[in-house]
């Protein structure tokens, strides 16, 4: 007859071997950003990108696990045209990868919206519908971004585009006096008068066009993880830790 031990015993290893096993079938997944500013990276788990990779981990989504890496945006982008892309992008638009009607890529619902502003020194405001074409203004721009409604808008009025690797840098240029105005997420200036302490010497003013609303871009070889991943983040909009998380940024 067996002792109760020797049954205890091999009750614990089978079920210590069968945890592994799920950990070893767990698909890891890739998720790609070029972002390495705040609010959205401030390091690999700090800011709203890393920290909605790891809320998606605890919500244990069927058997993905995420891990965020970063790239610069000229080979994200070229792996995803060149469709050579082995895992997923977090934080795009459809218009800033040339597929509005959603269709060369899959697309999960919208996890963050932002707005863009028009930001100017006090000392020498510009204004959105006071702006000489004849001025010829120069104007901070984030590079590789495309401003719906508001790229037109630049053009119209013979504003000298000035492109930036970052929108925080844009934001140094205009404290510098490089720039005569930028253009910037609502988010991103707000952290940033938020550490830098900056509550006077900017004029805000909001702008026309389409938000920027945050999005998962998946390729279509990833068919599977975009059908596991995409009710998790439609459910996110009526979360009440996610509100809390991006509370913070």
């Amino acid at each position: 007859m067996m002792s109760m031990t020797w049954v205890r015993n091999t009750f614990l290893l089978a079920l210590i071997f069968g945890l592994d096993s799920c950990v070893a079938c767990a698909e890891t997944v890739t998720v790609y950003t070029n972002a390495t500013f705040p609010p959205l990276v401030l390091n690999t788990k700090i800011g709203l990108y890393p920290e909605l990779v790891e809320y998606l981990n605890q919500l244990k989504i069927k058997d993905l696990q995420f891990k965020l890496k970063i790239l610069p945006r000229k080979r994200l982008q070229s792996m995803l045209e060149n469709e050579t892309m082995d895992g997923i992008v977090i934080g795009m638009m459809p218009q800033w990868l040339d597929d509005a009607t959603r269709t060369r890529y899959l697309w999960t619902d919208v996890f963050s919206v932002d707005s863009f502003v028009l930001v100017s020194a006090a000392k020498n405001p510009v204004f959105f519908d006071q702006i000489d074409a004849k001025d010829h203004l120069k104007i901070g721009v984030t590079f590789g971004y495309v401003y719906p409604g508001i790229d037109e808008w630049i053009a119209e009025h013979k504003l000298i585009r000035d492109d930036a690797p970052t929108e925080e840098r844009n934001i140094d240029k205009l404290m510098l006096g490089r720039v005569d105005t930028i253009v910037v997420t609502e988010s991103v200036l707000r952290y940033y008068t938020k550490t830098h302490h900056m509550n006077v010497g900017i004029i805000i003013e909001s702008l026309p066009g389409q938000q920027t609303e945050r999005r998962f871009v998946i390729p279509k070889s990833k068919q599977g993880v975009f059908e596991k991943l995409t009710p998790a983040i439609r459910n996110l909009s009526g979360d009440s830790n996610w509100k809390r998380i991006q509370a913070q940024y």
